[in-house]
């Protein structure tokens, strides 16, 4: 398996710039209009791709209104049914083509989710770089082999999933063609709360598949994706939308551009405060250098007399001796005379 993934001429995984995903998802709001508006607020917040969903309502459930297809507690659609939902969250197909001419336009990667055979098809046909696999797909193994037999890309969520399933879900992919693959770490619920999101999952996914993994977030705000990329998170899917107040079926855990932004930053910081295993003094610290201890001389010492603890002791600056070296130079005797505030020096120490 790879440690390194390419979508668009992206390279993913450890090492390399995290690739962070605009999800735009029903945050169109049913226009075309606001999906352009989206794709260039993801631009202009940093982001490197944007994503969307692709089906229609009778690809993924029938139209019935028996409790069975109604939204159960705990979400933000409860009592909406399945079809009703899907409806209206729906990204119109016909709309792909010019999404994607935007999106490539402005330097972004251009994916999405299919959630059927036909719309792997449909997708494959516009010549997407990679698909994504939403977490409750996982499980649906002849869609895994559709998408796996493609030979693109693939980013599975993980939500839900226990590591047998995430396990059978990646041998699926794997013996249907798929030779590069992400896992993102997911908690399946809208929104997640914090402390539901066991981030030290993220090493061990890495660790059990040898694969790149990030994070789909649906916390609120920008500590979550931030903490996931100290963690090693090579992917960060996070929804956008123009504004929350705009009510959707996904804005309630969605960012608004501003705040995508200020995420983005914080992960590109986090990055760079990450770099290596270092020790000593690097290039920043040197000019404090100078606020280490040292040997100083703190009175006004003749020629001749010894050094003890009323005239020798550690103090800032860090210009003279290293501290270590104070038992040595007690009860030495001064070479010269030496004034109040000097460094103390091998040169100013004689023998006993």
């Amino acid at each position: 398996m790879k440690l390194e993934i390419n979508i668009g001429g992206r390279t993913i995984g450890p090492g390399h710039p995290t690739f962070v995903v605009a999800e735009m998802s029903a945050n169109h709001q049913g226009s075309l209009e606001t999906a352009r508006r989206v794709v260039e607020a993801a631009k202009e917040a940093g982001a490197d791709a944007v994503k969307l969903q692709t089906y229609r309502p009778d690809t993924l459930t029938i139209d019935s209104s028996e409790e069975p297809f109604r939204v159960g507690k705990g979400t933000p659609w409860e009592g909406r049914t399945l079809y009703e939902l899907y409806g209206e969250a729906q990204t119109p197909w016909d709309w792909h083509s010019e999404l994607q001419r935007i999106a490539t336009g402005l330097g972004l990667v251009f994916f999405s989710t299919p959630f059927d055979g036909s719309a792997v098809d449909f997708l494959a046909d516009l010549d997407v770089p990679a698909f994504k696999i939403a977490s409750f797909e996982l499980v649906d193994l002849p869609l895994l082999r559709r998408v796996g037999s493609t030979g693109k890309p693939v980013i599975l969520s993980t939500g839900m999933a226990s590591l047998g399933e995430i396990e059978e879900a990646v041998e699926t992919l794997r013996t249907s063609g798929c030779v590069e693959l992400a896992l993102l770490h997911c908690t399946s619920a809208y929104p997640a709360p914090p402390q539901s999101m066991n981030l030290r999952t993220i090493p061990h996914l890495a660790a059990a598949f040898s694969t790149p993994v990030g994070l789909s977030d649906h916390t609120l705000g920008i500590a979550v994706p931030v903490a996931a990329v100290a963690l090693g998170a090579s992917i960060i899917e996070k929804h956008l939308t123009l504004s929350r107040g705009e009510r959707g079926p996904d804005s309630a855990f969605s960012l608004e551009p501003g705040e995508f932004r200020e995420m983005v930053q914080a992960v590109r910081t986090a990055e760079e405060a990450l770099g290596g295993v270092d020790y000593g003094t690097g290039d920043s610290e040197a000019a404090s250098l100078a606020f280490r201890r040292s040997l100083f001389v703190v009175e006004n010492i003749p020629a001749g007399e010894v050094f003890g603890p009323h005239n020798v002791r550690s103090i800032r600056p860090g210009h003279g001796l290293h501290p270590r070296h104070l038992e040595a130079v007690l009860g030495k005797r001064a070479t010269r005379d030496v004034s109040r505030g000097t460094p103390l020096a091998w040169d100013l120490v004689g023998v006993r």
